[in-house]
């Protein structure tokens, strides 16, 4: 019995076997177009599902798959979907076992010409990757390795844009702080002191609610990110003071901001987006540079204490919820005044080695 149409319960269905598969199991399924669209519709849906399977049949299960069929099974975030809308055209009828790693890294410069090499690791390899391996994980096909692009390729490419990626961040400071809250309304004016008192995300301080908070222990419930768990944090007296009598709100939404959303958050933005403009506006006022959130507060806080305060990196890691220290130490820590400390280093060399008061040789480090 050939693959036949049907209505059922508001949706096109197909029952029966694929003639050009005689040894072929029976299909009864949905087509997943609704009934109310044309019939034409379904029996499209089900010419490219008979298509596949026929495919499927002749080639083996995994040349079988295409990109488009692993993406189906992937749970992609919203990012990463917007994302994977960009590359679909590029893989959509490819098979998954013919992709190869140089393929895939040489889609970043197609899709992403004026990109750096980390935003095509970012937007192009990382969710082409997911997506394979995860496929392979359900038994679909075989696992992909792609390596990273080189640092030769990322100083190639940044010549040919004009551009340098990898700019060091400025960290935030106490000096910078204090002047950017005399300028700052008072929930960003908060929010900027509690992520450079903690070393929390932008995301995790906008997306903090009133309950989240146990003030009369001094403390808040830090929402998980980046792969670490959601946990208690502590926070200093004098912030728990200022966010008690700071009143939760509910943040504008809506194409110009009119209306409001049903949820209360304690700093009043709905998401890490909605506060960048306020920010911006309180750095010009306050005639600082421009450091953005996450700069100011997990770079801030990593750089105040490692560096200016010289706490051991265990302490500093763990209470910046670092699952990787040698990550907080390489990338969240800045040198500063360099210049200056190499100069006075090498003065002091000079004045031990050349002093008559020294008569002994120093020794080698």
């Amino acid at each position: 019995m050939p693959l036949e149409l049907y209505e059922r319960t508001g949706w096109w269905w197909f029952k029966g076997r694929i003639d050009r598969i005689p040894s072929g199991k029976y299909y009864r399924q949905s087509t997943g177009i609704p009934s109310t669209a044309p019939k034409r519709d379904a029996e499209v849906a089900l010419a490219e599902f008979e298509r596949k399977e026929i495919k499927r049949d002749i080639v083996g299960e995994e040349k079988a798959l295409t990109f488009e069929d692993a993406v189906m099974l992937y749970p992609a975030n919203p990012m990463e979907a917007n994302d994977l809308e960009a590359i679909l055209p590029h893989l959509t009828d490819r098979s998954v076992p013919s992709i190869t790693p140089q393929e895939v890294r040489n889609l970043g410069p197609i899709i992403f010409p004026n990109g750096a090499t980390d935003s095509w690791q970012r937007h192009v390899v990382t969710p082409i990757r997911a997506v394979i391996n995860n496929a392979h994980d359900l038994g679909k096909c075989p696992p992909i390795r792609i390596k990273a692009y080189t640092k030769a390729e990322r100083l190639k490419q940044d010549r040919e844009r004009g551009k340098q990626s990898r700019v060091e961040k400025t960290p935030g400071s106490w000096e910078w702080l204090l002047a950017f809250r005399t300028k700052a309304n008072p929930y960003l004016r908060a929010m900027a002191y509690f992520m450079f008192a903690t070393g929390a995300r932008i995301s995790q301080a906008t997306a903090l609610k009133p309950d989240d908070f146990d003030l009369q222990n001094a403390r808040v419930w830090m929402p998980e990110a980046k792969g670490t768990e959601a946990q208690w944090v502590d926070l200093p007296m004098d912030l728990v003071v200022e966010l008690a009598n700071l009143r939760p709100r509910r943040p504008r939404k809506g194409p110009h901001g009119k209306t409001r959303t049903k949820i209360e958050k304690m700093f009043g933005y709905a998401g890490k987006d909605g506060c960048y403009k306020a920010w911006k506006t309180a750095c010009k006022k306050a005639k600082i540079a421009e450091i953005m959130p996450h700069a100011a507060g997990r770079h801030g806080f990593a750089t105040e204490l490692l560096v200016r305060q010289r706490l051991d990196a265990r302490t500093v890691g763990k209470a910046g919820r670092w699952a990787d220290i040698t990550l907080m130490q390489k990338t969240y820590t800045h040198a500063e005044d360099t210049t200056d400390k190499v100069h006075a280093a090498l003065r002091t060399g000079f004045v031990q080695a050349s002093s008559p008061a020294v008569p002994k040789q120093r020794k080698s480090q």
